[in-house]
């Protein structure tokens, strides 16, 4: 499996869903409809799909999108190499045009994210990561490589939560921090505001689904941030038999060790 190849596939697929993305953005119809979990669905999260998917079908790995069909958990189990897409994060805000949403691309590889891409159609900025290269941040004129995240001061931790999702456990936790400033954002942003070093914890206590983090979390391993589980203190896991992530944290080893997700644990479960 030629990595490069498939690191330069996933790129030109997320920036090519970008520019359909904001072609909808940019007009007067969204063309808004219900799926059947009663999650919205646009015209762009359509056309970004079908834009992705036609750049990565070359590469003859199977590929799982959220606007895909549905493949049943019997033929997911045998698959140890996959494409999980989510070609429009952040739908919910993409119909508020606040600007908050990301295309998402990641490799699976037996049930872990090896390869990520994200990119953030308004700023035009496009992350990539594999463990092989490192991981880099680009605006198409500029890339810069991004530095390994290290200790962060316990006080006045930033912590970041969905502007759809600040719930009661949400608050629990902000109680147990000293002096933290909660910073709310849409999508992947959450990861990456991480990634960038501009926030120092991001706490999930709501739904989510694998593809809202694969490609994020793949990021986050080159650079020395975790994605956890809280309830088995494990990374999180791709391809499970429930797409459903579980409520997760995502930190530096140094912060997780301090503020202890033990006490989550204790605390929510």
């Amino acid at each position: 499996m030629n990595i490069d190849y498939l690191i330069s596939i996933a790129k030109q697929a997320a920036l090519k869903a970008g520019v359909e993305i904001l072609k909808v953005y940019n007009s007067e119809d969204f063309g808004c409809k219900l799926k059947s979990d009663l999650s919205p669905l646009t015209h762009a999260d359509l056309a970004a799909h079908n834009a992705i998917h036609k750049i990565l079908q070359p590469s003859k790995l199977p590929i799982l999108s959220e606007e895909g069909e549905d493949v049943t958990y019997q033929e997911r189990k045998q698959l140890t190499s996959f494409w999980m897409i989510d070609p429009l994060d952040g739908t919910k805000e993409f119909i508020k045009r606040n600007d908050e949403f990301t295309v998402n691309i990641a490799l699976i590889q037996n049930g872990k994210p090896v390869i990520g891409v994200v990119f953030v159609p308004v700023t035009n900025q496009l992350y990539f990561a594999h463990q092989s290269i490192g991981a880099f941040k680009t605006d198409g004129l500029t890339t810069q490589k991004l530095p390994f995240i290290g200790a962060t001061s316990l006080n006045d931790l930033r912590v970041l939560s969905s502007h759809s999702y600040f719930n009661h456990q949400t608050k629990l936790f902000l109680q147990k921090l000293s002096r933290p400033k909660l910073v709310s954002m849409g999508s992947s942003l959450k990861f990456l505001e991480i990634i960038d070093n501009r926030a120092d914890v991001y706490p999930r206590f709501a739904p989510s689904m694998e593809w809202d983090s694969a490609a994020s979390h793949a990021i986050c391993n080159v650079v020395g941030v975790e994605v956890l589980n809280i309830e088995s203190q494990q990374p999180l896991e791709y391809n499970k038999e429930s797409l459903y992530n579980p409520f997760f944290i995502v930190a530096t080893p140094f912060l997780l060790d301090k503020i202890s997700v033990k006490y989550l644990q204790k605390d929510f479960f």
